[in-house]
């Protein structure tokens, strides 16, 4: 018994810990690169989907409303953890983003509580509150960027692939609402990503019943 509750405990914190490896590899080059608005799309959707999976996850598993708001609180952490890190390298502060998960935490237990714990619910209702809640939390973050052009081509991703590299101003040429179609695509897929989390729920479950 103690090592599956080991090994569920051990999923949750390498789900967090994967989390926080996305925003960084994600984020950082999408708030400084050419197309910083278009692939704002990019980020809402993995950001969003990211943290809908974990959560219901982790809140299913214990029955507690309020334990996807703890999910994004770790997330949020470990992120902060890595922004100081990366500032500690020479890079700026606003490097690296830290996204603003915690309010769509809220709204995804809030949802599970108002439904009393329904799951089906929390999985519907809850999932499209994450995604069309997440791209409208995170824009401050856009709009607090100083400068993204000319800090790509001042502190480039050593990792950044070449076809990444900064070339001309994109911004717009693509999509001229990147937080409609964020929103709209989050909401419809973490729905199906609320389910596979639920599913793993259930599976772990079973495997430590």
């Amino acid at each position: 018994v103690w090592l599956r509750r080991t090994t569920h405990y051990l999923f949750i914190v390498v789900v967090a810990v994967n989390s926080t490896l996305l925003t960084i590899n994600a984020g950082d080059y999408i708030f400084y690169t050419d197309w910083a608005w278009t692939s704002f799309v990019v980020f809402s959707i993995s950001q969003s989907t990211v943290l809908v999976v974990g959560a219901i996850y982790y809140m299913l598993f214990t029955g507690v409303p309020g334990t996807a708001t703890y999910y994004a609180t770790i997330m949020t952490i470990y992120t902060w953890v890595a922004k100081g890190a990366w500032f500690a390298l020479g890079y700026p502060y606003d490097f690296v983003v830290v996204p603003v998960w915690i309010p769509s935490a809220m709204l995804l237990d809030l949802a599970y509580w108002a439904t009393r714990r329904n799951k089906h619910a929390a999985i519907l209702i809850g999932g499209v509150l994450v995604g069309m809640s997440l791209p409208l939390f995170n824009m401050i973050n856009l709009l607090l960027v100083a400068d993204p052009l000319e800090m790509a081509f001042k502190y480039p991703r050593p990792t950044l692939p070449p076809y990444m590299t900064p070339i001309e101003p994109q911004v717009g040429k693509f999509y001229n609402s990147p937080v409609a179609l964020g929103a709209g695509a989050g909401a419809v897929l973490c729905v199906p990503i609320a389910a596979l989390g639920a599913k793993l729920n259930t599976w772990t479950y079973r495997w430590m019943a």
